[in-house]
């Protein structure tokens, strides 16, 4: 028969004497274990931070410019736009759409809901018209 190795064991010898009913030796409280909280939810969490932090646009330049290049061909041909123009478009539809999916959030949040739905939306969309 081949020889097993033995498991070391802790002996309540060398820890401390409990009072019986106060409190349980550290080796026996392993069954309370915390939840962690899950890593999508904490990465989330820290992403939102950063973007909360960072003072840029948020939108890349080039893919804005480009969309709104292509709207003002569909009503005038020939039209140019200036760089500063364009950035302040930029930063105006940035804070537009910030504040609109705060809203948004906000209605998810009232329907104890964590995920915006098109019916949040509309909702801070409707309610926003007294606003815009």
């Amino acid at each position: 028969m081949a020889r097993t190795k033995q498991t070391p064991r802790k002996d309540p010898i060398n820890f401390p004497t409990y009072v019986q009913g106060t409190q349980k030796p550290p080796w026996m409280n392993h069954h309370k274990r915390r939840r962690s909280v899950s890593r999508s939810a904490s990465h989330h969490e820290t992403e939102i931070r950063h973007y909360q932090k960072i003072a840029e646009l948020l939108i890349p330049r080039r893919p804005f410019a480009r969309v709104v290049k292509e709207e003002l061909q569909r009503y005038c041909a020939g039209l140019r736009i200036q760089a500063l123009a364009l950035e302040a478009l930029q930063e105006e539809a940035e804070a537009f759409l910030t504040s609109m999916l705060e809203d948004s959030n906000l209605c998810a949040i009232h329907a104890k809901r964590v995920t915006i739905q098109p019916k949040d939306i509309q909702l801070a969309r409707r309610i926003r018209a007294d606003r815009s």
